[in-house]
């Protein structure tokens, strides 16, 4: 008995260590020492691609197209550099969050793939396709107590950090693909935002005929997500859709089960946030659906909530081409903490 005794209480200490390493390990000072490893391995050619002033209007300057950017991409860095690169990235993801983004650059060669074998388009011109066409920006110096952030963004891909003496700020978080469903080719299936299509379903198909005709809000999907690459996530009127105070203890379930999903794209810490703010929100939630019902037609999504908005859409390329984003009504950018950190600076200023 006494040594059952002693081996539980050193499975005890054991548990009790681990969690509190766990947790003395944050996900800021991760960020800043993978920050600080990446731009330590750039050359100061490199080094001024891929770094701004905190204050450079660059840092709100996001997007989800195929565009060229700002910022050092992978298609010019070393691959040590490259590795250095997407610890970076990983530190900004949970592993769930960083499949999808890599999975998600990794689509770039199934697109150029499918538009080579497509007739050309009326300008006579394609958008060149590259994995490696993703850009990495950090704004001011990585530091545990100074305000500094970083971006890696491409076509679908666009994650938003900033970090404010130690806290995070990790919207607008933006994950896109095309093709939705490969349908040819040694990757058919890959779904990679299947769960935020299939869990909004099962969520849609609970809903009694009733409830449809409010939560349906049009009967055709939006073009894009309402919000597109906004500064600041806005909705004109009041929110429309489906209150989860309408909805039974199932389906409340089932919108939460959604709302988690999106919240775990960021590390644990990160999550927890997130989480919080559905917590908080109570049956303050609404579902919002536009377009068809039936799997394989145009359609629209929104979760709105005091604090925080989820948008997807699947209606391009004959509804095989999704746009999926987490916004903070008032944090997106850090501008929350932002303004709490000059007020306690001020007030200390003024004693």
């Amino acid at each position: 008995m006494k040594q059952l005794l002693v081996r539980l209480a050193a499975l005890s200490l054991g548990a009790i260590l681990l969690t509190s390493a766990y947790y003395r390990i944050n996900s800021s000072t991760v960020m800043v020492k993978a920050a600080r490893h990446f731009l330590d391995s750039l050359s100061p050619e490199e080094r001024a691609k891929a770094t701004f002033s905190f204050q450079d209007e660059e840092r709100l300057n996001w997007h989800f197209i195929p565009r060229e950017r700002k910022g050092l991409p992978l298609l010019d860095m070393s691959p040590p550099q490259k590795a250095l690169a997407h610890a970076l990235l990983a530190a900004g993801l949970s592993q769930q969050g960083y499949i999808k983004a890599v999975t998600i650059m990794s689509l770039e060669d199934v697109l150029r793939v499918i538009e080579a074998s497509a007739p050309p388009p009326s300008t006579g011109q394609r958008m060149e396709r590259n994995p490696q066409k993703y850009y990495f920006s950090i704004f001011g110096e990585p530091s545990d107590t100074a305000t500094w952030g970083f971006r890696i963004e491409g076509h679908h891909l666009s994650q938003n950090f900033t970090v404010v003496n130690g806290k995070v700020a990790d919207s607008p978080s933006f994950f896109g693909s095309n093709p939705a469903e490969v349908r040819e080719g040694p990757r058919k299936g890959l779904r990679i935002l299947a769960a935020e299509e299939d869990l909004a379903r099962d969520l849609l198909e609970s809903l009694t005929a009733e409830q449809k005709k409010v939560a349906i809000v049009d009967p055709t999907a939006y073009k894009d997500i309402l919000t597109s690459a906004s500064r600041k996530a806005a909705l004109e009127g009041q929110p429309s859709g489906l209150s989860a105070a309408k909805m039974t203890r199932k389906q409340f379930e089932l919108l939460t089960t959604l709302v988690t999903d999106y919240a775990h794209n960021v590390p644990d810490q990160l999550a927890q946030v997130r989480l919080e703010q559905l917590r908080k929100a109570g049956t303050n939630l609404f579902f919002a659906w536009a377009g068809v019902e039936q799997r394989g037609g145009p359609h629209y999504y929104r979760v709105q909530a005091p604090a925080f908005l989820i948008e997807y859409d699947n209606t391009q390329n004959g509804a095989n081409h999704i746009h999926s984003v987490w916004r903070d009504y008032n944090g997106d950018f850090g501008l929350d903490l932002l303004a709490m950190h000059y007020q306690a600076s001020h007030t200390v200023a003024r004693r």
